[in-house]
């Protein structure tokens, strides 16, 4: 199974890439990216595997340069990512009405590798609700 292209460096440019705050948080969670695809597969029962950093990198970095620009106190307590949230939209806590309407964040998002039926990535278009 080919391993999916990591995502592309954050831009160069500080301004246009949401100021140097933002830059440096994309590189660390790339680097984190790259050490959770490093560790070994997880086998049975799980079978799919969804990477949203991977496949919703567009959307996921644009949230970033556009919100988290400067320091903020600030304690995740924890992330239900859930199938019609984040694993959609690449954005933490991320409902897709939320994200493409309220925080007004677009971008291309593409399926996943291997892509569970049951659970498609459709990216801001998906018609679905995160309940949680």
């Amino acid at each position: 199974e080919p391993e999916p292209a990591p995502a592309p460096a954050p831009e160069q440019d500080e301004d246009e890439a949401g100021g140097a705050l933002a830059t440096q948080l994309l590189r660390l969670e790339q680097e984190q990216n790259q050490l959770l695809r490093e560790l070994p597969p997880l086998g049975d029962p799980v079978t799919h595997i969804y990477r949203p950093l991977d496949y919703a990198w567009e959307p996921h970095s644009r949230f970033v340069r556009r919100y988290c620009r400067s320091p903020k106190r600030v304690l995740f307590l924890g992330m239900n990512p859930g199938p019609f949230g984040m694993a959609q939209t690449g954005v933490p806590f991320g409902e897709v009405w939320h994200v493409r309407e309220w925080l007004q964040i677009s971008g291309e998002v593409q399926r996943p590798h291997p892509e569970h039926p049951k659970r498609l990535v459709l990216g801001l278009s998906c018609g679905r609700t995160e309940v949680s």
